[in-house]
């Protein structure tokens, strides 16, 4: 599968060329195989990104701007979206590719299979301890409950502090 990247290697907006080359640069940083599609050169490329990009996702003025993505013929979303799922660590799935091993963003999915496997064990456990734990909290819980006290009596501790220091000038 490749990735496709709409661009136009001769815009006049600094915003645009800023975008596409964010985008293209951070692909190459990561090894992603990436075509570029040149639409100001190539009337077919245009043509085929505007035909592509789904009607939600067009502005009001029905003409996309580039960047625009897509994995094959699969439309994966604009320099926004991307942005986001770059800040979200999930570019991958974002992109609709499998994620490198030692990623982040395959840590998310070990650690989600992991919580969805415990959830099941937990779920097949008897009623007994569902009603235990459902009455004390446990003990992660309560040790952040005293991190937040003491968070709190050491910050009204400074604010008597700072109101001492003004009483005394």
């Amino acid at each position: 599968m490749v990735i496709k990247v709409f661009v136009a290697t001769s815009s006049g907006s600094t915003a645009i060329k800023k975008k596409q080359q964010e985008v293209v640069g951070f692909l190459e940083a990561n090894k992603i195989d990436f075509q570029q599609m040149d639409i100001a050169g190539d009337e077919d490329n245009r043509k085929w990104m505007r035909e592509n990009v789904p009607g939600e996702k067009k502005p009001q003025n029905g003409i996309p701007l580039p960047p625009q993505i897509f994995n094959e013929e699969r439309y994966c979303g604009d320099f926004e979206s991307f942005f986001s799922a770059k800040e979200e660590n999930i570019i991958y799935s974002f992109l609709g590719l499998a994620p490198p091993p030692g990623t982040k963003e395959t840590e998310k999915s070990d650690t989600t299979n992991e919580a969805e496997a415990h959830t099941e064990d937990s779920a097949n456990e008897g009623t007994h301890e569902e009603s235990q734990s459902a009455q004390s909290p446990s003990e992660d819980q309560q040790e952040e409950e005293k991190q937040e006290e003491g968070e709190e009596k050491q910050e009204e501790g400074e604010e008597n502090e700072e109101v001492e220091e003004q009483e005394e000038s």
